[in-house]
């Protein structure tokens, strides 16, 4: 069914109405405001540290956790184990070829592994590979490799108070320059990067995409999508772009397809299950990349994947192009925004996907870089409310060579909506905890490092409160609610 979604309400509110009901619950627990304090500390200030009998809302990620659905689940059940040859591998090749249109497909158990496929068949030292913006693995794969990540996002990409429909477009401009500087052979490939997740979940156009692929084409250049957040990205495209509005997502998908060279996936994001591929129809690509399957991952008919939930990817495919599937996060983040911007809170707009992201610079602007406000203020948000949220700043880079700190240019929370799984009520307390917070937010202080391994820090690193702004965030929480609630 191809539509908005745009239920109007008798009552004049404009909130999200859920296009599914729940037939399966999960026990929730909401620790007391002094239990929240014990946990940070013992999870050393890092939220990816914390154990899940501790959090309340696991606003993480949406990495595996969105919600299935009841296809999904049946199709786990036809499932064949089979080493080699086996239907369940055709059966998810068929989808994804019908999803695509791309011709070879190589299995991988999630998209940090797709990543390292393509950076190990295409990355040599000194190559350069520009990209929209960086996420944290893929730069780290790349800079393994030897290869140096160039960032060509377009002007205001990093402004997050202005409002443009796609703002993880590239700039061509940077991507020309960028080239002619390195020499098309010192170019590893291109990347672009839906839905661009360090910087607030921003779009890219299809617009942008065809001027890139243009671009790559005639200079020799390979170019890859990472489709991991296509879906949301799907949902702009569809909504944003006037000359989409009447496509099928379909058809969408099949425009975008055949403009990249390559397209890898997690599908821990798109289509709602475990594992992950790399789609072409590029045969030279293709062997390529072949040799890396069962190198890393596994056979080439299962790479690392559990045969069940390659069956359920397979359906969860074919439901992301069912707008009333993928509007469901886009609708919510949008109802969390808009709250949180009710109460003051600074934002990123337009509302993105994956979830909604607090600026950190201006939530605790007392706060600076080299003491990780945005680690700092997701501590917090936890103590507030027992809501886990992401760092997505300097705690997520990493040090230069030297030992000197690389400050992010951007210092976002991330508050992730996967996909069917909170209700309005719980997006309204996440409203309510961050808005109290926010009124109390010179009480929060910065962070420090206890313990910093030297890559992908923000996985297992432990940091401890500068000072005991902590203690005194949760004294003024349990003045205003005694319960500690």
């Amino acid at each position: 069914m191809e539509n908005t979604n745009s239920v109007q309400f008798f009552s004049g509110e404009n909130i999200p109405l859920e296009m599914h009901k729940v037939r399966m619950v999960q026990r929730l627990h909401l620790p007391t405001v002094e239990d929240r304090l014990r946990a940070m500390q013992a999870a050393g200030n890092n939220t990816f540290l914390l154990r899940n009998r501790d959090v309340y809302l696991d606003m993480l990620t949406d990495s595996g956790v969105n919600a299935m659905s009841e296809a999904q689940y049946a199709a786990m059940m036809m499932a064949d184990d089979s080493y080699a040859g086996s239907e369940t591998f055709f059966r998810l090749s068929d989808a994804l070829h019908e999803f695509f249109g791309k011709d070879y497909f190589l299995p991988a158990h999630q998209g940090r592994a797709a990543e390292n496929i393509i950076a190990s068949a295409f990355v040599k030292p000194g190559d350069i590979t520009p990209m929209n913006y960086h996420f944290t693995t893929t730069k780290a794969l790349i800079t393994r490799m030897g290869g140096t990540v160039v960032e060509v996002f377009s002007e205001d990409a990093l402004d997050s108070s202005v409002i443009k429909p796609f703002k993880g477009d590239l700039n061509m401009e940077k991507l020309e320059a960028c080239v002619q500087a390195a020499g098309a052979s010192k170019i590893s490939f291109v990347r672009i990067e839906a839905g661009t997740n360090l910087i607030g979940g921003q779009p890219v156009s299809l617009q942008n995409m065809r001027a890139v692929s243009k671009f790559c084409r005639a200079k020799g250049i390979p170019l890859v999508f990472d489709a991991s957040l296509l879906a949301d990205n799907l949902f702009f495209i569809k909504t944003r772009d006037a000359e989409c509005a009447d496509k099928t997502l379909g058809a969408i998908v099949h425009e975008l397809s055949e403009l990249m060279d390559i397209i890898y996936f997690s599908a821990r994001k798109l289509g709602c299950a475990r594992g992950g591929g790399i789609v072409t129809s590029d045969k030279a690509l293709y062997e390529a990349m072949r040799e890396f399957v069962p190198l890393f991952e596994g056979f080439l008919t299962y790479g690392g994947m559990s045969v069940r939930e390659m069956e359920a990817m397979a359906v969860g495919l074919r439901e992301t192009l069912d707008l009333e599937v993928i509007n469901q996060t886009p609708m919510f983040i949008a109802a969390l925004g808009e709250a949180l911007q009710q109460k003051g809170v600074p934002v990123v707009t337009p509302f993105g996907g994956l979830g909604c992201h607090v600026d950190a610079s201006r939530f605790v602007e007392h706060i600076p870089q080299s003491q990780y406000p945005a680690g700092a203020l997701g501590a917090a948000i936890y103590l507030a409310g027992g809501i886990r949220g992401m760092e997505r700043g300097t705690l997520s880079e990493q040090r230069r060579p030297d030992g000197s700190e690389t400050f992010s240019e951007m210092e976002l929370v991330r508050l992730a909506v996967p996909k069917r799984v909170f209700t309005l009520s719980q997006i309204k307390f996440v409203a309510d905890r961050v808005g109290w917070l926010y009124e109390n937010r010179n009480l929060i202080g910065g962070l420090t490092f206890e313990e910093e391994p030297s890559t992908l820090r923000f996985f297992f690193g432990r940091l401890r409160p500068i000072g005991d702004w902590q203690e005194k965030l949760a004294a003024k929480f349990l003045a205003d609610m005694p319960n500690g609630l």
